[in-house]
């Protein structure tokens, strides 16, 4: 059973438990006058009388392990037993070297000093006895637990102090507890599949429930729009809650930093001061910082890497020579080599990824991706003629050591790490040096090595432009269309994808008039094994040895993708078909 106290909106939860059959087990214990967090507890005593309870403040977002406190207070003869974590700014617990609870707030006795201050955090198991400590009235449920040490009970305490652990009682611990939310899910935006947000723009952190109406040409950033709401054609909602008759501002934009800035930079953007606030849109499975910074009519995005990131310059000595090839990079404003910082052209925070989470037509999809693959074929061709021209890109080439490095990389992060699977066959390993020598043995341009959904941004007007480029290689061409049109991120549907795979043909027989499409396809299959064990790889690492969990998500596609792949391959690669087939 669970019990629910109401006051404010009492009849709006009422009629939501009764359209379900299944809230049945939901008893409401309604307060006409706040009664308090002991009062509330007595006011429930008709339930509560019964066994043991959990009580859960219902304005804290936790991930705590609820069987832990239950079987610890069990364990006990606690009469409570409290989950306390440290956290500074809530600290007024007072408890002794073996976690019984002894004061609370502040005190002056001598005893103190050998007690540990903590926090409680709004969940605790009780045993029914703590009702007879309660009040008819109006009380506080510390009150009952003070009186129950005082009469000779015991209260316990769980440190759960390292979990996650939210009070979302206010309109911007709410928000920012959603937005903590999709970044540690890898997104920037949640829409509900029942949303139409096709004309929408969106900007920031959003988040669209159920139910909500978007009309023409409006503009979201940074902002939640919950269940029910209308939102009217040409509005402009930034850094707000919205519902279906509110609409409450937050009081400061989320995930924004006070940062450093150099010399340089302060220069570009006009500013006196030596820091600035910038909103931190960082993500992906990259260590680089990102910073948004806006001043007067100026806005630009701040990249800052670490000392030893060795893709520094490679990723401003390719931007440089792509924007000579006119592919659509951002620009470069500032480039600081003393402190490995750049600022760079803006181009929004709508990934292709994130844009395909709004509904769109097929035929506004199939547009957005001809216009991603004239972006590849650009690279292919006309960059690639003149490579010349970059000596560090000329020097960097997708060869047998660096293929076998990706299956390494696969059988270490994925099979070994995810899969926990120890296949140390040396058969395995020849086939993947075959595979390797394949791939190394075919005809090599520019490749960008990461072409998928969330290294393509999608700029006003439905632009795609190419950012993540700085592990552009010399390597085979189906590496890239392998990469887009099998991307694990996005899964396209098979004719969609037949559709695109000969628009680019197409176009390459016309760039290229040499350009084998017999060849290429024959490549494909070796390409797409090659990409998706990289991929997996990378899912791998960045979960394990990054602490990103959300990539685990995209395995089960990429698998799927291996899967058929080695299938069509079995003659040839049969122990790697045998690996994949058991996953």
């Amino acid at each position: 059973m669970i019990g629910i106290n109401t006051h404010h909106r009492s009849e709006q939860i009422e009629n939501w438990r009764s359209r379900y059959e299944t809230y049945r087990n939901i008893s409401l214990f309604h307060e006409p006058s706040i009664l308090g967090t002991g009062g509330a507890l007595k006011n429930a005593e008709s339930m509560l009388r019964n066994s043991t309870f959990i009580v859960h403040n219902a304005d804290i977002l936790t991930d705590i392990d609820l069987e832990t406190l239950l079987r610890k207070h069990r364990e006990s003869e606690n009469i409570a037993t409290l989950a306390v974590h440290d956290h500074q700014k809530f600290n007024n617990v007072w408890i002794d070297d073996e976690g019984y609870l002894k004061s609370v707030g502040e005190t002056d006795t001598e005893e103190d000093a050998v007690l540990c201050k903590i926090a409680f955090m709004g969940i605790a198991v009780y045993s029914q006895k703590i009702l007879d400590y309660l009040p008819a009235e109006r009380s506080s449920v510390v009150d009952a637990w003070l009186r129950s040490i005082a009469a000779g009970e015991s209260i316990g305490t769980v440190n759960f102090s390292g979990a996650a652990w939210t009070d979302i009682g206010t309109p911007d611990a709410y928000a920012a507890a959603v937005f903590d939310a999709l970044k540690k899910d890898g997104e920037t935006i949640y829409v509900h599949k029942s949303v139409d947000c096709s004309r929408t723009e969106l900007s920031g952190n959003v988040s669209i429930e159920e139910g909500v109406t978007l009309h023409a040409r409006s503009f979201l950033r940074n902002s939640i729009l919950l269940s029910g709401t209308t939102i009217a054609a040409d509005t402009r909602i930034e850094n707000t809650i919205v519902g279906p008759d509110f609409s409450i501002a937050l009081s400061s934009p989320q995930n924004r930093e006070t940062i450093p800035l150099t010399r340089s930079v302060r220069e570009w953007l006009d500013l006196r001061d030596g820091s600035a606030n910038a909103d931190n849109i960082g993500a992906g499975g990259s260590d680089r910082a990102y910073y948004r910074i806006s001043h007067k009519d100026k806005t630009a995005i701040l990249m800052k890497c670490g000392q030893a990131d060795q893709d520094y310059i490679r990723h401003i000595t390719y931007t440089r020579f792509f924007r000579k090839c006119d592919l659509p990079v951002p620009d470069i404003f500032v480039m600081d080599e003393l402190n490995n910082h750049a600022l760079l052209e803006d181009l929004g925070d709508v990934s292709l990824y994130s844009w395909l989470k709004c509904r769109r037509t097929p035929e506004e999809i199939e547009a957005l991706y001809n216009k991603v693959l004239d972006i590849v074929l650009q690279l292919q061709t006309a960059a690639a003629d003149r490579i010349a021209e970059c000596p560090l890109l000329l020097d960097r080439v997708f060869d047998y050591e660096h293929l076998r490095w990706e299956t390494d990389y696969f059988m270490e992060w994925f099979i070994n790490g995810i899969r926990k699977i120890n296949d140390s066959d040396p058969g395995l390993s020849t086939e993947f040096d075959r595979l390797a020598k394949d791939v190394d043995a075919l005809p090599k341009t520019l490749v960008h090595r990461d072409f998928q959904s969330q290294n393509i941004m999608v700029t006003n007007g439905s632009i795609p432009r190419l950012i993540d480029y700085q592990g552009a290689r010399l390597g085979p061409a189906a590496y890239d269309i392998a990469s887009m049109l099998w991307d694990p991120y996005y899964r396209l549907e098979d004719d969609l994808r037949d559709r695109l795979l000969a628009y680019y043909l197409i176009r390459m027989k016309q760039a290229q008039p040499s350009f084998s499409e017999a060849d290429f396809r024959r490549s494909l299959l070796s390409c797409s094994l090659q990409r998706h064990m990289q991929a997996l790889g990378a899912y791998g690492f960045l979960s394990n040895r990054k602490g990103k969990t959300h990539f685990l998500k995209h395995i089960p596609q990429a698998v799927a993708y291996l899967k058929q792949e080695t299938a069509l391959a079995r003659e040839t690669y049969p122990l790697l078909y045998a690996l994949t087939d058991s996953l």
